[in-house]
């Protein structure tokens, strides 16, 4: 899809899933790093993979010099620098826009290239917080929780790759090129999006509720949303509308099959539950004989049951779980290619398939190019 695209990938931790995205859409994408770099990391390694890398020397005169040559025949450039960092002025936009009018450049750094916050720093937890997704994730009267593995790089890396996207669609009908300017912390509040919206509607502002959801009911009632199984968690919440009436009814008549006793569940009619009416005593009374049936029940009984009697409702998988995932299997997700050493790796192969086949990984991380050959490439004779 973007193959004849060229890029270069020059940020820092927040745009790295950028430049990935970009190069599993068949753009030529090319990592630039210090020529001490240490790039063993397997965060680096995953990221990385299916693009070129190309040691450069950007604190030496030399350095710079054939990074603009590069830039001068480049269609997007990925990049993270902030008013303190010592190229900054080189990567400016003005700079840039007047070295190649059509390049595309995407910046992604914690707070965006303007206001009071533009050059500070963050890391993830600081991110996650500022962007307010840690305000609704824990326990009512616990702290604020930060998700174990950093999300807020990949919310920031996959709306830089939405911006270049859109800006090479700019750039074919206006023929010139655009600044995107991406704050991580404005794309992590995209991941709580739906929270303003309580507001809107009820007048209530959402808060930390551990493994339930609030705001369902106008009577304050919460809803359990994860439920300890077998062996791990399932995912299920009493909905109502016709998939949750259909859902609810499955599973009651799910019980009644196991002969599993369904307390107040039995009396419930169904097509009239309406879960924004339900007390705080009628929901745990629903919930009571669910919570008792899913411990006896595993993550695969639940989903082949789910998925058969067309039910809402999906296991928690864990990383194991989506290494032995049949349906990724199915669609070949999973692509090994050899590292520098020759030893096979496994990686995530291309998030898409085109008409049907899921483009190969074309370059194993690492796999290194030289300027020269690099500039012949771009079309220049240096």
């Amino acid at each position: 899809m973007l193959s004849g695209y060229r890029v270069l990938d020059l940020s820092n931790r927040l745009g790295w899933l950028a430049g990935r995205l970009l190069a599993d859409l068949g753009a030529d994408v090319v990592r630039i790093e210090p020529p001490d770099a240490r790039i063993d990391d397997f965060d680096w390694q995953a990221n990385h993979v299916n693009k070129r890398l190309l040691r450069l020397a950007l604190a030496t005169e030399d350095g710079q010099a054939q990074l603009d040559q590069l830039l001068a025949h480049a269609d997007v450039l990925i990049e993270s620098s902030q008013a303190s960092d010592p190229l900054a002025g080189r990567l400016s936009w003005p700079r840039l826009r007047a070295l190649n009018p059509r390049l595309v450049h995407v910046s992604v750094t914690p707070f965006g290239r303007e206001g009071p916050r533009a050059d500070w720093s963050a890391s993830d937890i600081e991110l996650m917080a500022a962007g307010g997704a840690m305000s609704l994730a824990g326990e009512p009267d616990g702290p604020p929780t930060r998700v174990t593995v950093p999300q807020s790089y990949g919310w920031a890396g996959a709306q830089a790759a939405v911006g270049a996207l859109v800006a090479l669609v700019h750039r074919t009908v206006a023929g010139v090129g655009q600044q995107v300017d991406v704050s991580a912390q404005a794309s992590v509040i995209l991941a709580s999006s739906h929270a303003a919206a309580f507001w809107d509607i009820e007048g209530t502002n959402p808060s930390r509720c551990g493994a339930y959801v609030t705001g369902r009911s106008i009577t304050g009632a919460r809803y359990r949303a994860f439920w300890p199984c077998l062996d791990g968690y399932l995912n299920f919440v009493l909905y109502g509308g016709p998939a949750g009436r259909r859902t609810n009814m499955q599973l009651v008549e799910w019980m009644r099959e196991r002969g599993v006793a369904r307390g107040a569940l039995r009396t419930v009619d169904w097509k009239r539950f309406d879960p924004k009416l339900a007390t705080q005593a009628e929901v745990d009374a629903l919930e009571e004989p669910i919570a008792r049936f899913f411990l006896t029940i595993s993550k695969r009984e639940f989903l082949e049951e789910t998925s058969r009697r067309e039910m809402l409702g999906y296991p928690v998988f864990t990383v194991a779980d989506i290494a032995e995932d049949p349906q990724l299997a199915a669609r070949e997700f999973w692509a090994d290619i050899a590292d520098r050493n020759g030893t096979a790796q496994r990686h995530c192969g291309s998030f898409a398939r085109v008409d049907g086949e899921r483009a190969a990984l074309r370059h194993a991380p690492g796999e290194e190019v030289t300027f020269t050959s690099l500039l012949a490439e771009f079309g220049s004779i240096g």
